[in-house]
């Protein structure tokens, strides 16, 4: 036997249990800390939904120049890439405050509007029917869509032009 009490020595005994029950308990909790989570996952030839959809990209023809956009993750974003799984959608898009396009979906989709500060390239639904890109800052309470990819807004201006424009909206 590892340790030995005599009869007499109950308290330590008890004592010593208390503190490898304790011990015991504090080690469980810690391995469940250090657990590799994926390994708990699914298998990795299996994608969830998550990871489908972050693998659709959203292609924006204006003209005869392709802008290629990564899809946010959320129930608008999923709502527009469902849509254009249907057909491509063009949009007639008008020129607003000198830094963003907007054009109208014909049709409603979930908001998910927040606090945002845009950027060129932002990709935004606002008030759940009007898709806008916007080529440069904005501050408003808005529902974000998707970011187009490696594009400035000098580059974004220059394609979308001044006016009005029509853009195809297409899934990869």
């Amino acid at each position: 036997m590892l340790f030995s009490f005599k009869k007499h020595d109950m308290r330590s005994r008890r004592n010593f249990l208390k503190i490898f029950a304790c011990a015991f308990t504090v080690s469980s909790f810690l391995s469940l800390l250090f657990i590799d989570k994926s390994a708990l996952s699914a298998p990795k030839d299996e994608l969830s939904q998550t990871e489908i959809h972050e693998m659709q990209k959203l292609t924006i023809t204006v003209g005869n120049t392709k802008f290629i956009a990564t899809m946010a993750n959320n129930s608008s974003a999923k709502a527009l890439m469902e849509l254009l799984s249907k057909n491509p959608l063009t949009i007639q898009m008008k020129d607003y405050g000198g830094f963003e396009k907007v054009g109208s979906l014909g049709q409603d989709l979930p908001t998910n509007d927040e606090q945002i500060t845009t950027g060129a390239g932002d990709l935004i639904l606002y008030q759940g029917k009007h898709f806008v890109i916007y080529y440069a800052t904005n501050s408003w309470n808005l529902t974000r869509l998707g970011k187009i990819n490696n594009a400035t807004g000098d580059e974004l201006k220059t394609a979308l032009g001044n006016g009005n424009v029509t853009v195809t909206l297409s899934i990869n």
